[in-house]
Order: structure tokens, then C-alpha cells, then sequence
């Protein structure tokens, strides 16, 4: 297993757009069979990155492999670019399949793209597999925001490739279709199927099995998620409203508590080693590198009696919001993704 090339290994990646560089000399590594979520808030850069590992988008610099396969070099027929498409799964942001075309039509559509041998038998293969088989009539138009997701998935899988790249797939769906696509990412995982995944919800990222973290081009921090939280090496405060001491609003982040709470924000943002300042339900947490510097700044609130004040452990949120804290924008006002 040792001696099995991984299904992305790229190195300084670069794209600029109007000379501001969109992806800034990312490398990553990902094994086969892994699941990578892949992070950063909008316009980090996360979409130009998978356009240009699936062969849509030239890097203006780097190089590497996606599948064994060279990618960025300009081979006079384009073969690269074309023998990695076939073996990638690409699920954009948004619905692409045809709305006024069926559930079937659009797949067998995609059958006859990828020149798939025994089309007929791989439609049913996807639509059984998806459970689409008893909407396989139903307009795409017509579908909900999880079936449309269901069939963009299909879509993906029906040419068996080896690499799937979803690009926020589950933006905009309920938590229970959001739970059933996560099952079957863990489950063509389980097969062999690498994913990269860009996600901007923690319960989501927490089910990856590795984590890449990007803003403003740049690759931030890279591992497992316990490992990316240790290493952050950050302090966190939590402070809450007590119990009947939220006026009108109660202590619950509505009304008075969480009025009271974010008049205090400001100043201990601006407070020495502070990196973020974030509300978690009814917590604000306070988080920074230097624990006494962290310390001191929310001091001066621990005798108050209508306020809690506890350290607890740094999540997966903290240190995100910590990261992109300290980021710099080198790009502000790009519409790039």
C-alpha cells in the first residue's frame, strides 16, 4: 500500500487573474482513498484550485500529478487534460445538469459524452445506486435542492472515476439530505474513491478524514482535525450571560444577553494578543497564541455577577476564525474564486 502514488501531490500552484495571485504557491498531498475537506471563507480561492487539479484551468506556476497525471502541461493535443477529466468527478456549486431534461435523459446525455460502453446498463446502474431509480421520469427542474444534489452526485460517479471534487455540494440542503450525502462519500471512500470536498460547515469538516485550510491563496494549516486544533496552540475564554441575568431577553444570545455580550466585543478585540472575538450560540469566545496575554483582556470581567467566565478547549471554529484573522488580504476587491 505503501508503494500506491497518492491521487493528488502538487507543489507551489499558482494563478494569478489581473496580477493578483488567486492561488499563491499551494502544495498538497492526498492519499487514495481519503477524504480532504478542503476550507477557507469566499473568494479564498478553493474553487480555482480544483478547476486547475481537474484540468479546467491552466496554473500560471507549479507543478505536480492528479491521478498519476501531469497537470498544467500544455501538451499539443491536450491528453493530459483530456485522460484526467475521465477519470475525475467534477461537482460544481451550482445545479449544471438540464432542467427541462429528465432524471435519465440527463444521465444517458452524459453516458454518450463519456462514451460509455453499454450505456443503458450504467444509467440503471447509477440511478439504483443513487436511489433515483422510481424518479428516474422526474424532470431536474422539478427536483428539491437534496434530489438535484442526489443527481449531480450521480453524475459524477456514472464513468467510475477515481477522484471526486465537490465544490460546496451540499450549500443550500437540509440537514437530513446533508446527512445522507456524507454517508455516501464515506461509503465510495470505503471503495477506493478519493474526495476532495470544499465545505464551509464544521460538523461537515469534522467528518473528513484530513483537512486543508486556504485564505486569500494561501494554504493555512493542513491535517487531521485533531492535529490542526493542537497545533493551533490556541487559549480560548468562554463567556456567557448567568442564568436570569439576560434582562428582557434572557441569557439564551436573544434579547439583553446577547445585546450585553456583543457591546463588549469591541474592546476586546482590540485587547493585546486577542486574535478573534466569536459568538457560539450563547458564548463568546476569546481566543489567542499567548494564554496570559488572553488571560489578562477578559480579567477584568471576571468579577462581574451577571457574567460566566471559563476556559474550555479551542474547536475547529476557533482556530478558523483565529487563521483568517491573521491572514493577509493581498487580494481585496478580486471577484475570483
Amino acid at each position: 500500500m505503501n508503494d500506491v502514488p497518492p491521487a493528488i501531490d502538487v507543489r507551489g500552484l499558482t494563478k494569478r487573474y489581473g496580477g493578483r495571485a488567486v492561488v499563491d504557491d499551494l502544495s498538497l498531498r492526498l492519499a487514495r482513498g481519503r477524504i480532504c475537506g478542503f476550507l477557507g471563507p469566499n473568494g479564498s480561492g478553493k474553487t480555482t484550485t480544483i478547476r486547475m487539479l481537474c484540468g479546467l484551468l491552466t496554473p500560471d506556476a507549479g507543478e505536480g500529478t492528479c491521478l498519476g497525471l501531469p497537470i498544467g502541461t500544455k501538451d499539443a493535443k491536450g491528453t493530459h487534460a483530456t485522460a484526467l477529466r475521465r477519470q475525475v468527478g467534477y461537482m460544481t456549486q451550482r445545479f449544471g445538469l438540464y432542467e427541462d431534461l429528465s432524471i435519465r435523459e440527463n444521465l444517458d446525455f452524459l453516458g454518450r459524452l463519456y462514451e460509455l460502453p453499454d450505456r443503458r446498463a450504467a444509467v440503471d446502474r447509477t440511478l439504483a445506486r443513487l436511489g433515483l431509480a422510481t424518479r428516474q421520469k422526474q424532470l431536474a427542474g422539478q427536483l428539491s435542492g437534496g434530489w438535484k444534489q442526489r443527481l449531480a452526485l450521480a453524475a459524477c460517479l456514472m464513468h467510475s472515476p477515481k477522484l471526486l471534487l465537490l465544490d460546496e455540494p451540499t450549500a443550500g440542503v437540509d440537514p437530513k439530505a446533508r446527512r445522507d450525502f456524507w454517508d455516501q462519500i464515506h461509503e465510495l471512500a470505503a471503495e477506493g474513491i478519493t474526495v476532495l470536498v470544499s465545505t464551509h460547515y464544521m460538523d461537515e469538516a469534522e467528518r473528513c478524514h484530513e483537512l486543508a485550510y486556504i485564505a486569500y491563496g494561501k494554504l493555512l494549516a493542513r491535517g487531521s482535525e485533531r492535529s490542526i486544533v493542537e497545533g493551533a496552540g490556541l487559549t480560548v475564554w468562554a463567556l456567557r450571560v448567568r442564568d436570569g441575568a439576560g434582562g428582557a431577553g434572557g441569557a439564551d444570545g436573544a434579547g439583553g444577553g446577547g445585546e450585553r455580550l456583543a457591546t463588549l466585543v469591541p474592546a476586546l478585540k482590540a485587547a493585546p494578543g486577542v486574535l478573534s472575538v466569536a459568538a457560539f450560540g450563547s458564548a463568546l469566545h476569546v481566543a489567542g497564541r499567548d494564554a496570559a496575554a488572553v488571560e489578562a483582556a477578559v480579567a477584568p470581567l471576571a468579577g462581574r455577577p451577571d457574567l460566566e467566565l471559563a476556559r474550555v478547549h479551542a474547536n475547529l471554529e476557533d482556530v478558523f476564525i483565529s487563521l483568517i484573522g491573521q491572514a493577509q488580504d493581498n487580494f481585496a476587491g478580486s471577484a475570483a474564486a
